[in-house]
């Protein structure tokens, strides 16, 4: 891949979603297949620029494409959209705002999930089919909500000060 290519969007690389500290340390082959870099430009263009665009604060991709073996490795789901090119793992400094910025934003994405504990935020777009717009948390003692009109999401974390 050319310099020019490696740069998807004003704010995020190509490069930021095939490392991976723990393919790096055990050898792994994280290369991305041809087949998910659309889904990658989908997911980045559609979803995580105007995000950043929108959230004004930076937004670091923590996990994005895997390989079937590193997502075994990391404990990820079998079908996860990880190794479809369709999400990301996502750090920055206030989660719950990037929640709620998402949900303002009023933009499309598949799922999103709140990882209180581990410190960042799961994204996800489809490339084809139906976006599900469900937000979830990953702590049993919050309920994963499954909602149609999103916006309502805004207050009920407000009530939760999650």
């Amino acid at each position: 891949m050319e310099k020019d290519e490696k740069r998807l969007t004003e704010h995020f690389r190509m490069d930021e979603f095939v490392y991976s500290a723990m393919a790096v340390e055990l050898g792994l082959n994280n290369a991305l297949p041809s087949e998910v870099i659309p889904a990658i430009r989908n997911l980045t263009v559609r979803l995580l620029e105007p995000l950043r665009i929108y959230h004004r604060q930076p937004m670091y991709i923590m996990s994005g494409y895997r390989s079937e073996e590193l997502n075994r490795l990391v404990g990820g789901a079998p079908s996860s959209q990880h190794m479809k090119g369709e999400a990301v793992d996502i750090y920055t400094v206030d989660r719950n705002r990037l929640l709620e910025d998402l949900v303002a934003s009023c933009l499309n994405f598949d799922q999103a999930i709140l990882y209180r504990t581990k410190g960042f935020i799961h994204l996800s777009l489809k490339k084809h089919g139906v976006n599900r717009k469900q937000i979830l948390f990953s702590e049993p003692t919050l309920k994963s909500h499954f909602y149609e009109n999103v916006p309502l999401i805004v207050n009920k974390l407000q009530r939760q000060k999650i």
